[in-house]
């Protein structure tokens, strides 16, 4: 019988290839499996990060289900997550519409309008965003002018959830740069074609633009959820989780109990359900969308 040779295009070898990949696999083990698996272990234990940790099985998960603070940080993320979401798709597609418009410099104004993204909620951005909603600052000013009065944004939870809102509205550039992408790919003999049969600007967008994005559109959704419903920066910098924990999210509960108060049992165990629900809203948007049904067929 001849004996055959294993060839392929980077060499001749048979481990060739897995030796390619080996770089990941290793980052894959070490920086991802070990510590998902870890987290779901430490879950069940009780651990002060300086004692040996305890086995406690589901204890964790019974004090967590009967914790004020737990549930009320999981209404605070998900009411959050609600608010947000809707805006900031609306507000990413509205821009995307602007400056998918041939006008000179247009490149300019895309870059300008990602900016924001780029910064994300670093030190420099609270800063600034804790001079414009101070009790003299800006946004006090321009709700003076509109006869809204003195608005106490650090002391009423309404208030202090809207800065945190306001701040991720204002970060809109990713979800933008992904709608902007899909328009730039519509075929522009569709929008012609409507304005020869008398369409206007609205009809054509419910009617040609909508429908023709519509998997983009459920891309940005299930992005903009899931990273909604991880949200920690925000709130951790620029209210620290208050007035009265009214904008203390799962993931601020997650480092407080894992830094503060150092119960990493009760802190992976939150973090553990925190995966939980978020897959839980995931499929739900599948189902909600008909997403699973398209993929079935």
């Amino acid at each position: 019988m001849k004996k055959r040779t294993y060839h392929n295009p980077v060499g001749v070898g048979k481990y060739m290839g897995l030796l390619l990949v080996s770089p990941f696999l290793i980052g894959f083990l070490l920086f991802t499996l070990y510590p998902f698996v870890s987290s779901f272990v430490l879950g069940m234990t009780d651990y002060d990060l300086i004692h040996e940790p305890k086995f406690s099985g589901l204890s964790n998960y019974g004090d967590m289900l009967g914790s004020k603070d737990f549930l009320q940080a999981m209404g605070v993320t998900l009411r959050y997550c609600l608010i947000l979401v809707p805006l900031k798709l609306a507000v990413s597609m509205a821009v995307a519409l602007l400056l998918d418009m041939e006008l000179k410099a247009m490149g300019v104004f895309r870059t300008v309008f990602y900016v924001p993204s780029i910064l994300g909620a670093n030190l420099a951005v609270v800063i600034m965003w804790q001079f414009l909603f101070t009790s003299s600052g800006l946004a006090d000013q321009l709700t003076g002018l509109l006869g809204l009065g003195h608005m106490s944004w650090y002391s009423d939870s309404r208030h202090a959830m809207a800065m945190i809102v306001l701040l991720r509205l204002w970060e809109f550039g990713s979800a933008m740069v992904i709608f902007l992408s899909a328009l730039r790919d519509i075929p522009k003999e569709y929008h012609d074609a409507a304005k020869v049969d008398g369409c206007g600007s609205v009809r054509r967008f419910f009617a040609i633009t909508l429908p023709l994005m519509k998997d983009v559109v459920f891309l940005n959704l299930i992005l903009q959820t899931i990273a909604a419903l991880q949200e920690f920066n925000a709130p951790y910098m620029i209210t620290g989780g208050g007035p009265m924990k009214s904008t203390t999210t799962v993931g601020m509960l997650i480092y407080n109990e894992m830094f503060l108060y150092h119960d990493a049992g009760y802190a992976n165990a939150v973090s553990w359900s925190l995966f939980v629900v978020i897959t839980a809203v995931v499929l739900l948007l599948f189902r909600l969308t008909g997403r699973h049904r398209e993929e079935s067929i």
